[in-house]
């Protein structure tokens, strides 16, 4: 089987919004380091630098951490909610075949004793 656009496309678009919530978030942490270091007018530059760098690779961490237990948790709900539909698809197939099987059943019933 050749290559599937709708797949690539939808992988793509993936890749792009991940792309640009980590962007979005590596901004945020670096704005709140700022504002942090606003509140120290004491730092020297060096220090203000510093004290930003690490608060915004500690906010990185807790973010990255964040994404990935999202990321897991969303690949169990994935697997539960298949497996329940599948569930409930064998159910809605069984029932209908039960009342297939009794309108079938009824219909003979009244056919022959029409006779």
């Amino acid at each position: 089987m050749g290559p599937d656009p709708e797949k690539d496309s939808a992988r793509g678009l993936a890749q792009m919004e991940g792309y640009l919530l980590w962007n979005a978030e590596a901004e945020e942490a670096r704005r709140r380091a700022r504002r942090f270091t606003d509140e120290l007018p004491w730092l020297t530059t060096a220090q203000r630098e510093d004290v930003e760098r690490v608060y915004t690779a500690d906010r990185a961490a807790a973010s990255r951490a964040m994404f990935v237990r999202v990321s897991v948790r969303a690949a169990e709900l994935r697997g539960e909610y298949s497996e329940r539909y599948q569930r409930l698809r064998r159910r809605c197939v069984a029932a209908a075949v039960v009342c297939a099987g009794t309108a079938g059943g009824a219909c003979t019933v009244v056919t022959y004793l029409a006779r």
